[in-house]
């Protein structure tokens, strides 16, 4: 069996609020730590059927880097629902609505 390790480092400042977000992986080898502004990580908790979530960004997050970021992660979870479930319709409404989306935050390519 193989293993591999995901690291993430969070500082924070006196008030608890995120400074730094990185994150280091195995698979990563040749790379220092990756600063980010901000993260969303979800589990799948099987036995209580819910969600676990840790949703963490920077106070130098900007509301425009917070709108791209949430854009480019919905078109992402699209994707992952198209190639879990195999349901092309399902996928295509997400992905419709990600267009929505884009264009009601006035991100639009």
């Amino acid at each position: 069996m193989q293993k591999k390790e995901i690291k993430i480092t969070v500082e924070l400042d006196d008030k608890n609020v995120a400074n730094n977000i990185a994150f280091k992986a195995d698979d990563m080898p040749n790379v220092d730590a990756v600063n980010c502004r901000a993260m969303l990580l979800s589990f799948w908790d099987a036995h209580n059927k819910d969600t676990l979530k840790l949703d963490l960004w920077t106070r130098d997050m900007t509301v425009d880097e917070m709108k791209i970021f949430f854009h480019q992660t919905l078109v992402t979870m699209a994707n992952t629902l198209h190639n879990s479930i195999d349901d092309e319709r399902i996928a295509g409404d997400m992905r419709d609505f990600c267009d929505y989306f884009a264009e009601k935050m006035e991100i639009k390519e």
